[in-house]
């Protein structure tokens, strides 16, 4: 399940909840914290299904390429883990509907989104990346249908993880057998991009110096091991980019929320990186 990177998924609908304005409309009352929990919940099941999913469409090549993982070792059965799969993302679902019509659909989409990825999605190399971006677009969104119809008002900066995540999408594809700079090349200019794109947001909600207090961690943290790979694109270097561009989500979803001026959920949102780092010592990122 990648517990490391279900730790960055909660960082999403923290960070779209911050967009939404929330915690800023509702007093500080117990009832109110309940669709935040909902929402979280959701999105660890969402990404954790995913992910088993990853795994079980991928078990004849992991035996060749990745024969660690838990299914190729013989951990799980193949049966197992597609029956915790669904489960998972049964559960996020549901925990959605409870919150909204809106959240469901949206808890759906990120479902079906991770879905076709796992099966489809990964062997095409633009509308893979591009899917697998969708899925943490549509994880965003999700955080903001905390208020529905706040997610007409910002559907469109579901693009910025989009762009993100595919850029990472990219990378990982040489972590086996290495990879190309042009590749690497595109991603930074991608990475750029991104970071330009939240500054704009944040210079237009008056949140842009304390953006930068995260974006500025968030530029170094992504761009340094990238470089490396950039010098020397061999398997290592790239798997390390790639897991510190999942692991920045963190910095990334805290720069959202302290641009859109909740900086004590900004806050919170960083207070997650520990964890996320503590766990990626011990579970696989990538």
């Amino acid at each position: 399940m990648r517990p490391a990177n279900i730790v960055t998924s909660v960082a999403d609908v923290l960070a779209g909840i911050a967009i939404s304005g929330y915690l800023g409309n509702q007093s500080f009352q117990i009832q109110n914290l309940l669709p935040i929990l909902l929402l979280c919940f959701s999105t660890i099941g969402l990404y954790g299904g995913g992910v088993v999913f990853n795994d079980v469409f991928d078990a004849a090549l992991d035996r060749i390429e990745r024969p660690e993982r838990p299914i190729p070792v013989g951990l799980i059965t193949i049966r197992e883990a597609a029956t915790l799969g669904v489960l998972m993302l049964v559960a996020g679902i549901i925990a959605a509907g409870f919150t909204s019509i809106t959240s469901a659909i949206l808890a759906f989409l990120v479902a079906v989104s991770a879905i076709v990825y796992d099966k489809w999605g990964k062997h095409y190399s633009f509308a893979g990346p591009v899917n697998m971006g969708l899925c943490r677009g549509f994880n965003l969104l999700l955080g903001i249908s905390i208020i529905p119809s706040a997610v007409i008002d910002w559907w469109y900066l579901a693009l910025v993880p989009v762009i993100y995540i595919a850029s990472i999408t990219m990378i990982s594809r040489g972590e086996v057998h290495g990879g190309s700079r042009t590749t690497l090349y595109t991603a930074s200019f991608l990475y750029a991009i991104v970071i330009s794109l939240i500054l704009y947001f944040a210079f237009a909600k008056g949140g842009i110096w304390l953006a930068l207090i995260f974006l500025l961690p968030f530029t170094w943290m992504i761009f340094r091991p990238l470089l490396k790979a950039i010098k020397e694109p061999v398997g290592k270097n790239i798997g390390k980019a790639v897991k510190a561009g999942v692991l920045a989500l963190i910095l990334m979803n805290a720069a959202w929320a302290a641009a859109f001026g909740a900086l004590y959920l900004a806050l919170v949102i960083i207070l997650l990186l520990p964890l996320s780092l503590k766990l990626a010592k011990l579970f696989a990122v990538t």
